[in-house]
């Protein structure tokens, strides 16, 4: 899954999955089935209890207005998310790390007559997939993307015990098995990110876990940090063999 790393105003980078073309245009469409249906509800409710004069400005000045602009505000509502794009865990975001304006709303759904209306959704498709953005052309000129909130991958046991080590290892924190499974997956985690992004703030995290783990393993801190982690994870991944 294509992913980007953005890098947040307190100097912090998170990494994302870029959402696909298929899960943006499910979502668009799961939006549209909520516009229809809405509709719908809302002219039969007010066909019960009034005339047909009234229904006729009902359309004009409540039905079009929804129509026309339920996704820009669902999603300045939303902090990016319409409720299509929420039930698909994807969401908006700047690709300075800042918080999406509501300026940067409208632009994206301004352009939305270029990218799906007037194109049948091939602008907007093309754009995405040949990207390493996941831009269509109102992502371009308000600098955001959409992206997923729920990652398909993650690190499991099964990865942290397929780690290959030597035949004849030594462990040498024979103690781990006092950690739980779920410590481990957490320093793993801990570990990828110090080594993708050495920052203040993940620098910070690796300190933090390592203190953690030499207070459970009741042993004075080792001063490399990262390699006693690696090290704690090998002796894990021998021991539980």
């Amino acid at each position: 899954m294509p992913s980007i790393a953005i890098n947040t105003t307190q100097n912090v980078t998170i990494e994302y999955e870029l959402a696909s073309v298929r899960e943006r245009i499910i979502s668009f469409l799961m939006d549209y089935f909520i516009i229809i249906v809405s509709i719908v509800l809302l002219i039969f409710l007010v066909s019960t209890i009034t005339t047909d004069q009234f229904i006729e400005y009902f359309i004009y000045f409540v039905v079009v207005p929804f129509y026309v602009f339920y996704s820009l505000t669902s999603e300045i509502i939303g902090n990016g998310q319409s409720l299509g794009k929420k039930a698909f865990g994807i969401k908006i975001i700047k690709l300075n790390g800042k918080e999406p304006t509501t300026s940067d709303y409208m632009m994206r759904w301004a352009f939305r007559l270029i990218d799906i209306y007037v194109s049948l959704g091939m602008v907007a498709g093309s754009l995405i997939s040949s990207g390493n953005k996941g831009q269509r052309l109102g992502d371009l000129i308000a600098n955001t993307t959409v992206v997923r909130l729920r990652p398909s991958r993650t690190v499991s046991l099964r990865e942290i015990l397929s780690i290959k080590t030597r035949m004849d290892y030594e462990p040498v924190y024979t103690n781990v098995r006092l950690l739980r499974e779920e410590e481990m997956i957490f320093i793993k985690q801990v570990l990828d990110r110090f080594k993708r992004y050495k920052n203040e703030v993940h620098i910070h995290a690796l300190e933090r876990v390592a203190i953690a783990t030499a207070k459970k393993l009741s042993i004075d801190v080792p001063t490399n940090k990262y390699e006693f982690l690696n090290t704690v994870l090998k002796d894990f991944v021998v021991l539980s063999r």
